[in-house]
């Protein structure tokens, strides 16, 4: 992950759970701010993650088979924004062939707010 995506966390003894969303796997803890894959939710509202893979804190951990039963991450959102633009260009030598087009991915930024083991 990014470092950019992620704030850094008080104390390294905290707990925190690895979580997934969009296909992407992310390692949070409460407190933590990160951008995902867009979610079709409003700005201001609350987002629980119930795909919790692993749960842990200063030298125990509880890893699922894949998922952990009954363990959710409450997350409130806070703004739906677009990464930027990715450029795309495709070339063939010697035909004359050029295409320029970019994309911008849809993302959204959420706040951990909880862990729930």
């Amino acid at each position: 992950m990014p470092a950019s995506a992620r704030a850094e966390s008080d104390s390294s003894n905290a707990l925190y759970a690895i979580i997934e969303t969009g296909g992407k796997q992310y390692r949070v803890a409460v407190g933590d701010t990160l951008s995902i894959e867009k979610l079709p939710v409003e700005p201001g509202a609350g987002v629980t993650f119930d795909r919790v893979l692993m749960v842990g804190s200063d030298g125990s951990a509880r890893v699922g088979t894949p998922l952990l039963a009954g363990a959710t991450v409450q997350a409130q959102v806070e703004q739906q924004y677009r990464g930027p633009k990715i450029v795309v260009f495709k070339y063939k030598p010697k035909k004359r062939y050029r295409r320029r087009t970019g994309h911008r991915q849809s993302l959204t930024r959420v706040a951990i707010t909880a862990i729930n083991a």
